[in-house]
């Protein structure tokens, strides 16, 4: 059973994701809240495998609340809702340790996929998608991304053929690409990348993107 956790100040919203999950044989909805700070008090009062986490709430947005909640000892995963597909709300929750985003208006099958889908430890979103978002946001935050280019020297975990497989994933590859471009079998994509989430510290392939571009590891546009 999935256990899932809405947080959206339109209750609207909530009870529409409520309905279409509550409807699933392994889905369960373990609790909402309007506000990321009744998100807080929530999950430290349930237990929550995934969380739908609107990002513009009042008191304590979906930002902020992101990042408290993944700072914590085995955190839930965090599916950031967006209204709009090229948000840089979106891409500050991805920095900020959410494993994707979905649009609020997201079809039902499409929700309901992208929830298994991180409960299963895979990105709720295509890297392609992710790597789009990045290019559209990170020229606009050098500032920030700057004072992430300490963070390089956590590259050094990796080795030279590691490093080659997280510049494919931060390009939007997937695995059976990343396999035919090495000529390594696709298995064995999947054992460098558990290895470069588990060197880094990243929990899925999404925060393997961000990382790339935070580092200067990948460029924009290159």
């Amino acid at each position: 059973m999935i256990r899932v956790a809405l947080v959206d100040d339109q209750e609207l919203v909530r009870t529409g994701f409520r309905m279409v999950l509550q409807a699933q044989p392994d889905m369960e909805v373990v609790g909402e809240a309007a506000d990321g700070l009744q998100a807080l008090q929530l999950l430290g009062e349930v237990t929550a495998d995934i969380v739908l986490m609107d990002v513009r709430m009042p008191h304590l947005d979906g930002v902020q609340a992101t990042r408290r909640l993944t700072g914590t000892e085995n955190p839930p995963h965090v599916i950031i809702l967006t209204t709009f597909d090229l948000d840089e709300y979106a891409y500050a929750g991805l920095q900020a340790g959410a494993s994707g985003f979905l649009l609020k208006d997201v079809p039902s099958a499409e929700l309901l996929y992208g929830i298994r889908s991180v409960a299963n430890g895979d990105a709720i979103v295509a890297p392609s998608t992710t790597k789009r978002l990045l290019e559209h946001f990170v020229p606009k935050f050098d500032a920030a991304a700057d004072a992430h280019r300490h963070r390089h020297a956590r590259l050094d975990l990796l080795t030279e053929r590691e490093r080659d497989v997280l510049v494919m994933i931060a390009r939007g590859l997937p695995n059976s690409a990343i396999a035919e471009h090495l000529v390594i079998a696709e298995a064995t994509v999947k054992t460098h990348v558990h290895r470069i989430l588990s060197k880094l510290g990243l929990r899925d392939r999404v925060q393997a993107v961000v990382l790339a571009y935070e580092t200067g590891l990948v460029h924009p546009g290159r």
